[in-house]
């Protein structure tokens, strides 16, 4: 028997549009991408072909339409993996949810999803302009430890080994990471051969989180050297951002598939960053736009 959803835990607004994101189910397209940054959802959107429609709530823009024949729908998250939970239950909840009756629909679809970010670099081969397709994201915000069949998506392995070389096993003040591997086929696809992959990690903040000391003192001021120095199964930990993980995990729980593709705007192992990226994440929109 397919499941019914209350009203409290589906909420749908008076015109029939999902709660956070004020979309409707006829308004999403299969393939999605997604920018943390409302500003850029007008930058993606300005190489579509046509527009369907534009709605925008709070942090949450999105515009469908169609590029070179693909149906494209392309939504800003706002910064963090608890933005990422409100935008991926939404997502699926729209695809996979019939809003009429609030039962899961007889046939399931599955979504394609990019994210395109920006992020610090944290390799001497990661230097600012680099573009990283997010192989394996660990998530330092623990957002996938709150879902059923955690265990089942995760690189278990992956994620003891971090603890043990971060020294935070047994410390309960220290974060429960989550190790997830992108869909493998859309890695391919997405990084191609002018990509770096790696792995990423993806914070719970900018500032502590990332190793950023300004007024408050760190707990630990050697985190992000051990996290550079880490390495399993011939991959290193390529760069922070913060939202990769939580992309990641839901979509392998929810039957989705997804990665994350991130420029560098700032090597922490060189201490340098660039705040002038605009036309440079724009080259890496058109490769994304291309590939999906």
């Amino acid at each position: 028997m397919k499941e019914y959803f209350a009203p409290s835990e589906l909420i749908i607004n008076e015109d029939g549009s999902v709660f956070h994101l004020h979309l409707k189910p006829e308004q999403l397209a299969d393939k999605v991408i997604l920018v943390g940054d409302p500003g850029r959802v007008a930058l993606v959107a300005s190489h579509f072909d046509n527009k369907e429609c534009e709605v925008e709530s709070r942090e949450f823009k999105t515009i469908t339409g169609s590029y070179k024949g693909k149906r494209i729908t392309v939504t800003s998250t706002g910064i963090g993996c608890d933005n990422i939970d409100i935008v991926m239950n939404e997502l699926d909840a729209l695809a996979n949810i019939d809003f009429d009756t609030r039962y899961e629909k007889e046939n399931l679809k599955s979504l394609e999803l990019v994210r395109i970010g920006t992020c610090g670099g944290l390799q001497p081969y990661t230097p600012v302009g680099t573009f990283i397709c997010s192989e394996i994201s660990v998530g330092f915000d623990g957002l996938l430890n709150f879902y059923e069949g955690r265990n089942a998506v995760c690189d278990l392995p992956l994620e003891r080994a971090l603890l043990n070389h971060l020294g935070w096993s047994g410390n309960m003040c220290s974060p429960a990471p989550y190790a997830i591997h992108a869909n493998e086929e859309m890695v391919e696809r997405i990084a191609g051969k002018d990509m770096v992959r790696g792995i990423t990690v993806a914070c719970g903040g900018f500032f502590g989180p990332q190793g950023r000391k300004l007024r408050v003192p760190l707990a630990d001021p050697h985190q992000n050297e051990k996290i550079e120095s880490f390495e399993y199964d011939g991959r290193k930990i390529t760069n922070f951002e913060m939202e990769s993980s939580a992309l990641a995990g839901l979509s392998r729980l929810m039957g989705h598939k997804a990665t994350t593709v991130c420029m560098v705007i700032a090597n922490r192992v060189a201490k340098e960053a660039n705040t002038g990226y605009k036309n440079q994440i724009d080259d890496l929109i058109k490769l994304v736009l291309e590939r999906i």
